[in-house]
Protein backbone atom coordinates (compact mmCIF):
# COMPACT_ATOMS: atom_id res chain seq x y z
CA UNK A 1 0.00 0.00 0.00
CA UNK A 2 1.64 3.24 -0.92
CA UNK A 3 0.79 6.73 0.59
CA UNK A 4 1.43 8.89 -2.83
CA UNK A 5 -1.38 11.04 -3.51
CA UNK A 6 -1.27 13.22 -6.83
CA UNK A 7 -1.40 17.13 -6.70
CA UNK A 8 -5.31 17.43 -6.91
CA UNK A 9 -6.00 15.38 -3.81
CA UNK A 10 -4.38 18.04 -1.91
CA UNK A 11 -6.19 21.29 -3.87
CA UNK A 12 -9.18 21.47 -5.81
CA UNK A 13 -8.45 25.07 -7.68
CA UNK A 14 -12.21 25.58 -8.85
CA UNK A 15 -13.32 25.41 -5.43
CA UNK A 16 -10.18 27.62 -4.58
CA UNK A 17 -11.21 30.00 -7.14
CA UNK A 18 -14.77 30.30 -6.55
CA UNK A 19 -14.15 31.13 -2.57
CA UNK A 20 -11.46 33.95 -4.05
CA UNK A 21 -14.30 35.22 -6.18
CA UNK A 22 -16.51 35.33 -3.40
CA UNK A 23 -14.55 37.14 -0.88
CA UNK A 24 -13.76 39.83 -4.04
CA UNK A 25 -17.09 40.40 -4.04
CA UNK A 26 -17.80 40.68 -0.30
CA UNK A 27 -15.06 42.69 0.34
CA UNK A 28 -16.71 45.42 -2.70
CA UNK A 29 -20.23 44.98 -1.26
CA UNK A 30 -19.00 46.07 2.34
CA UNK A 31 -16.45 48.52 0.48
CA UNK A 32 -19.72 50.22 -0.69
CA UNK A 33 -22.17 49.55 1.73
CA UNK A 34 -20.67 49.45 4.60
CA UNK A 35 -17.43 50.00 5.50
CA UNK A 36 -17.85 52.42 8.00
CA UNK A 37 -20.19 52.82 11.23
CA UNK A 38 -21.20 55.28 13.34
CA UNK A 39 -20.08 54.46 16.97
CA UNK A 40 -22.62 53.65 19.62
CA UNK A 41 -24.99 52.94 16.73
CA UNK A 42 -25.96 50.01 14.46
CA UNK A 43 -25.76 52.64 11.57
CA UNK A 44 -23.64 52.19 8.98
CA UNK A 45 -22.73 53.33 5.72
CA UNK A 46 -19.94 52.51 2.92
CA UNK A 47 -18.42 54.56 -0.66
CA UNK A 48 -21.97 54.03 -2.30
CA UNK A 49 -23.41 56.98 0.25
CA UNK A 50 -20.14 59.16 -0.15
CA UNK A 51 -19.54 59.15 -3.36
CA UNK A 52 -23.39 59.47 -4.45
CA UNK A 53 -23.05 62.74 -2.79
CA UNK A 54 -20.77 64.20 -6.14
CA UNK A 55 -23.89 65.63 -8.22
CA UNK A 56 -24.68 63.79 -11.55
CA UNK A 57 -21.68 61.07 -11.72
CA UNK A 58 -21.52 59.78 -8.39
CA UNK A 59 -24.34 57.03 -8.40
CA UNK A 60 -24.19 56.29 -12.42
CA UNK A 61 -20.35 55.69 -11.83
CA UNK A 62 -20.88 53.91 -8.55
CA UNK A 63 -23.61 51.40 -10.47
CA UNK A 64 -20.50 50.64 -13.08
CA UNK A 65 -18.59 49.22 -9.54
CA UNK A 66 -21.63 47.56 -8.43
CA UNK A 67 -21.87 45.56 -12.33
CA UNK A 68 -18.40 43.87 -10.67
CA UNK A 69 -20.38 41.71 -8.33
CA UNK A 70 -23.00 40.81 -11.37
CA UNK A 71 -20.00 39.82 -13.72
CA UNK A 72 -18.75 37.70 -11.29
CA UNK A 73 -21.92 36.02 -10.48
CA UNK A 74 -22.35 35.16 -14.29
CA UNK A 75 -18.80 33.44 -13.98
CA UNK A 76 -19.94 31.66 -11.26
CA UNK A 77 -22.99 30.45 -12.67
CA UNK A 78 -25.80 32.12 -11.07
CA UNK A 79 -28.90 32.12 -12.97
CA UNK A 80 -30.29 34.41 -15.67
CA UNK A 81 -33.41 35.48 -13.42
CA UNK A 82 -31.05 36.40 -10.47
CA UNK A 83 -28.81 37.77 -12.68
CA UNK A 84 -31.51 40.27 -13.39
CA UNK A 85 -32.94 41.08 -9.89
CA UNK A 86 -29.44 41.93 -9.32
CA UNK A 87 -29.36 44.49 -12.23
CA UNK A 88 -32.68 45.42 -11.20
CA UNK A 89 -31.16 46.45 -7.67
CA UNK A 90 -28.55 47.75 -8.81
CA UNK A 91 -30.33 49.89 -11.57
CA UNK A 92 -33.07 51.35 -8.93
CA UNK A 93 -30.53 52.25 -6.48
CA UNK A 94 -28.69 54.64 -9.32
CA UNK A 95 -31.81 56.13 -10.34
CA UNK A 96 -33.26 56.58 -6.82
CA UNK A 97 -29.90 57.80 -5.77
CA UNK A 98 -29.32 60.60 -8.50
CA UNK A 99 -32.31 62.67 -6.61
CA UNK A 100 -30.65 65.22 -4.72
CA UNK A 101 -30.90 64.87 -0.90
CA UNK A 102 -33.47 62.56 -0.90
CA UNK A 103 -31.56 59.71 -3.16
CA UNK A 104 -28.76 60.76 -1.11
CA UNK A 105 -30.62 59.40 2.24
CA UNK A 106 -31.95 56.62 0.42
CA UNK A 107 -28.15 55.39 -0.57
CA UNK A 108 -27.79 54.97 3.17
CA UNK A 109 -30.67 53.01 3.83
CA UNK A 110 -30.77 50.59 0.32
CA UNK A 111 -27.68 48.49 -0.02
CA UNK A 112 -27.87 46.91 -3.20
CA UNK A 113 -24.52 45.23 -3.28
CA UNK A 114 -25.31 43.64 0.00
CA UNK A 115 -28.64 42.38 -1.04
CA UNK A 116 -26.84 41.28 -4.44
CA UNK A 117 -24.08 39.62 -2.65
CA UNK A 118 -27.22 37.78 -0.70
CA UNK A 119 -28.29 36.49 -3.76
CA UNK A 120 -25.25 35.12 -4.85
CA UNK A 121 -24.69 33.20 -1.45
CA UNK A 122 -28.09 31.97 -2.12
CA UNK A 123 -27.28 30.31 -4.74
Amino acid sequence: MTYERTHSDYTDFRNLDRLVRLRRMRGLARLMDTALRIPGTRFSFGADSVIGLVPGVGDFALAAISLYIVNEARRLGVPNYKLLKMLGNIGFDAAAGSVPLVGDLFDVYFKSNRRNLELVLDH
